[in-house]
């Protein structure tokens, strides 16, 4: 293969049933390693040497003397031993690098590990445990930091099993991955998979005992996913339902340290005292984790297609789901009476005196809404025209860009305004990061 070949493949991306494609940060080789060096050119070389013997000293004992100079010395001058076995050693010396294997820089070690965990993707996952906070009713706090880092522990843990579990597929189809090309070896994917997933469920624990129980589910999920399931009609299902727990996870964990309970008329449960708090928290957010899930579900279906394209309808219901999910997400949820099955929390908005809920907290949802469908619907509007891989690889890339503006407008629908523009600012900073880096595409499977 040409090294233009060989370009062309990395851009155009493969993956049967993964997201987009990271490539390889620009200025790497074909393997993935550092800078490839400029090919020589013979005729240049040829006449670079003929023209520096041309200019050279006369041979050994062939040239004028200086009287009563002493013989010529056939000792190399200073430094022209170490031209010989230095980095710019001529056909004369040893060839550079001889009887050592070649070692990959630190820097290439690090980008390799940032490009097999995708981590300009992880600033598509803080969001979720703010939108479950806000969603449960209650302020952000420890338990919410707590469970970011759980999240991202696991997230973390789900890419790299991702690439050790398709480690053999991606050898064939996706050759520059770190594992393939070989800047990752297997042994390390893995053992990195299972020490995120033990700290991801032992930050959960620390956050309490309601975050452990749905962060336990929650791993489990991720573990059969990229095991199993990925390659089965329920591997977008649960990739959603992923998803929806880490929503989830955060409503637990941040109510999980409210005393008594947020809600008035909080009823007693098994778990009792603190975590009854935590029992109707998590509660309130399902329908937010039904909506984060639905966008999975419909950007994990587009993606299962993005090598091979040819499929219209799934880009077209990702666009049907956009229109709605924008049409939910701008809607501020209203407080149920107190009395009913759910209760409502203090500080969820609701009719005022006037039975007019509160205008600006409206437009902020409603603002966010429409920035998650500009950014998911044109790219799937043109997938849905032209289904060819790349047109499906754009909209399978929009889908995930557009997660974090859904969650800030999931975040402001509740209520919380300082967490939906906290969430919201984190879609910039994604970007930037990823600019810096040097991946302009991400993969979520």
């Amino acid at each position: 293969m040409t090294r233009r070949e060989g370009a062309s493949s990395q851009r155009a991306g493969a993956g049967g049933g993964g997201g987009p494609e990271v490539p390889v940060p620009a200025g790497t080789g074909a393997d993935g390693g550092g800078p490839e060096a400029p090919a020589a050119d013979p005729a240049v070389g040829a006449g670079a040497a003929a023209a520096q013997g041309r200019a050279a000293a006369p041979p050994a004992g062939g040239g004028l003397r200086a009287p009563g100079a002493g013989p010529p010395s056939h000792r190399p001058a200073a430094g022209a031993e170490r031209s010989r076995t230095g980095p710019g050693a001529t056909a004369g010396g040893p060839a550079p690098g001889a009887g050592s294997a070649p070692r990959a820089p630190r820097s290439g070690r690090a980008a390799a590990w940032a490009e097999l965990l995708r981590l300009p993707a992880l600033f598509t996952v803080p969001g979720d445990a703010l939108a479950g906070a806000a969603a449960a009713g209650v302020r952000p706090g420890p338990r919410t930091l707590l469970a970011i880092g759980s999240s991202l522990s696991l997230y973390a843990a789900g890419m790299a099993l991702n690439d050790w579990a398709d480690r053999a597929e991606d050898a064939v189809e996706r050759p520059h991955r770190p594992i393939p090309s070989g800047r990752v070896r297997p042994a390390a994917a893995l053992t990195a998979a299972g020490a995120l997933t033990g700290t991801g469920l032992a930050l959960a624990a620390a956050a309490g005992r309601p975050a452990l129980a749905v962060a336990t589910p929650l791993a489990a999920t991720v573990w059969a996913y990229d095991l199993g399931l990925k390659h089965t009609p329920a591997g977008p299902a649960a990739m959603a339902a992923a998803r929806g727990l880490d929503l989830l996870l955060g409503a637990a964990a941040t109510a999980g340290g409210t005393r008594g309970g947020t809600w008035s008329g909080t009823r007693t449960g098994a778990w009792g005292g603190t975590r009854t708090g935590a029992w109707d928290g998590t509660r309130a957010a399902l329908p937010s984790a039904a909506l984060l899930g639905s966008h999975t579900l419909a950007v994990t279906t587009v993606s299962r297609r993005e090598t091979t394209g040819g499929s219209v309808a799934a880009p077209l219901a990702a666009l049907a789901a956009t229109g709605v999910l924008a049409r939910l997400a701008g809607h501020r949820r209203t407080r149920l009476p107190a009395g009913r099955r759910a209760a409502a929390a203090p500080g969820l908005p609701g009719p005022g005196p006037a039975g007019n809920p509160p205008r600006a907290g409206d437009l902020l949802a409603g603002a966010l809404a429409a920035a998650y469908a500009a950014t998911a619907a044109r790219p799937c509007f043109h997938a849905a025209l032209n289904p060819s891989p790349q047109l499906t690889q754009r909209a399978v890339g929009a889908g995930i860009r557009a997660t974090v503006p859904l969650q800030a407008a999931l975040a402001a629908r509740s209520g919380a305004t300082t967490t939906s523009l906290l969430v919201a600012a984190l879609a910039p900073a994604g970007r930037m990061f990823a600019r810096r880096a040097g991946m302009r595409k991400v993969s979520i499977t």
